[in-house]
């Protein structure tokens, strides 16, 4: 008998996804932001490596992790064997961080069936399930196709005019901290400071202290004392990673009129002069 599934929800739990492992258009895909490959780092079994930097990035872009063409991602995708009615399940190692990013990358080209793993590599080790020495996967190739979705990603000119019109809010995922200047960028060269008419909202702030997404009502109460039903927003952050991190937590609590800043502070604080 045929196992197929389809994902109803933007996020699995680490045991909904061991019972399904068997799944037959089942792709895990490990989306952890940089990776060395060595037998003594650890994976869930069969997991396929997404390269945010090298494979699913415009490394032309003077800025990091930057938004794909729809050419190079569908073909980037049909390498990992990704076919269009496949179930795509992304995890990382820090818990739920560049995931969202993965996740969000696809939605941007056309493809919903797809969702984070709740709690990461991390929540799946505290769990006990398998693993097993990271590898790199060989698989035939798959039959994907992107079909993009503009609105999901805004650059610097959309956030320039958003930042002048107040037509979008728009939402930082930094710390506090970064945020309100009051310590420095990570990034080094890149000054510190913030997007003109943004507001905060810290995407650890979406985390509990295991490093699980809170619940739907939670994430619903922090994201209303800022955002209002069918405002337009904007989410940024460093580099664009974490912005999808509030993205994810905005899907889940009902938002539609959601998109990220690719270039982020890195693009946005190197362009303009303080």
């Amino acid at each position: 008998m045929s196992s197929y599934i389809r994902l109803t929800s933007p996020t699995v739990s680490v045991e909904w996804l061991h019972d399904n492992l068997k799944a037959e258009n089942l792709v895990v895909l490990d989306g952890t932001i940089v990776k060395s490959f060595d037998t003594s780092q650890k994976q869930i079994p069969n997991a396929r490596y997404f390269d945010i930097k090298n494979k699913f990035s415009d490394v032309s872009n003077p800025f990091p992790s930057a938004f794909p063409s729809a050419t190079q991602f569908q073909k980037e995708a049909r390498v990992l064997g990704i076919n269009k009615n496949s179930a795509v399940v992304v995890y990382d190692d820090k818990g739920i961080y560049s995931s969202a990013r993965v996740w969000w990358l696809f939605k941007a080209f056309g493809f919903n069936n797809v969702a984070v793993l709740n709690g990461g590599f991390p929540e799946w080790l505290k769990a006990g399930y398998l693993t097993e020495p990271i590898k790199n996967y060989s698989v035939k190739a798959g039959d994907f196709v992107a079909k993009l979705k503009p609105e999901y990603m805004r650059f610097f000119d959309d956030v320039n005019k958003a930042s002048k019109t107040n037509t979008h809010k728009i939402i930082d995922a930094r710390s506090a901290a970064r945020f309100n200047c009051l310590e420095p960028e990570p990034r080094e060269g890149l000054r510190m400071g913030t997007i003109p008419n943004s507001q905060n909202i810290p995407f650890k702030s979406l985390l509990n202290k295991e490093g699980l997404l809170k619940s739907e009502a939670e994430l619903k109460s922090i994201f209303s004392e800022i955002i209002n039903e069918g405002d337009d927003v904007i989410f940024s952050c460093g580099s664009g990673i974490t912005a999808c991190v509030l993205a994810l937590g905005a899907e889940i609590s009902g938002y539609k009129n959601i998109s990220v800043y690719d270039g982020s502070w890195t693009e946005w604080g190197s362009l303009v002069e303080d």
